[in-house]
């Protein structure tokens, strides 16, 4: 049974584990970022949070103490200097870990450690977010209706302007057509007097041929 052994010794012995966290510890810190197994990280997750912690309070106790556990004085410098300011506000939960697969070899489990505070992407993404607000079907289609209730207005709109401009064009038509009918009655009345004209130059030539008989 594993009673009170919780954490995992990742297959080495003590020396060799601190020191591949102290290695593992100081990259992180260089580089913000570091890209190991699962295991591994959540293992240099708890031994780099507290020393990120010690940073906040820059005095020389706390130097030597981190220093003792990196064993690196650049890493130090940095922690001290970058890194503390970064994660001055934060209460706990500087590093993050993302899952990336798994390792083509032997199938192990692989991620990305990193920094929270220095990942600019997903600080952008988390102020970008904006609330979300449900509504109900009834109140999206009586937004829908209220929506297309100005381009109903308009279509009926410039269907009674076709329809006055019809009536007026049909008012037109008739009142051309009045205008033209008396002239067409001369006309006809003009072609009817015509033959009653021309009917007595025939009675005439009548009566000179009697006569001539």
């Amino acid at each position: 049974m594993r009673h009170n052994k919780k954490n995992n010794h990742l297959g080495r012995k003590t020396a060799h584990r601190s020191a591949m966290l102290s290695n593992m510890a100081s990259s992180l810190i260089m580089h913000k970022r570091i890209f190991t197994t699962v295991p591994k990280a959540k293992e240099l997750r708890k031994y780099v949070e507290p020393l990120i912690t010690k940073s906040k309070e820059d005095t020389t106790h706390s130097r030597r103490e981190v220093f003792s556990k990196l064993q690196s004085k650049t890493a130090v410098t940095e922690l001290f200097q970058t890194v503390s300011q970064k994660v001055a506000d934060r209460p706990g939960g500087y590093t993050r870990i993302i899952k990336t697969g798994f390792r083509l070899g032997d199938n192990a489990s692989m991620c990305f450690i990193e920094l929270v505070d220095f990942n600019e992407n997903m600080l952008g993404d988390g102020k970008a977010k904006k609330a979300k607000t449900r509504r109900s079907r009834r109140k999206a289609s009586d937004a829908a209706v209220a929506a297309d209730a100005p381009k109903a207005k308009k279509v009926k709109e410039v269907a009674e302007v076709k329809e006055v401009a019809e009536a007026e064009e049909s008012v037109k038509e008739e009142a051309v057509k009045v205008e033209e009918a008396p002239a067409a009655e001369v006309k006809t009345e003009e072609a009817v007097a015509e033959p009653e004209v021309n009917e007595e130059p025939a009675g005439e030539a009548e009566q000179k041929t009697e006569e001539g008989e």
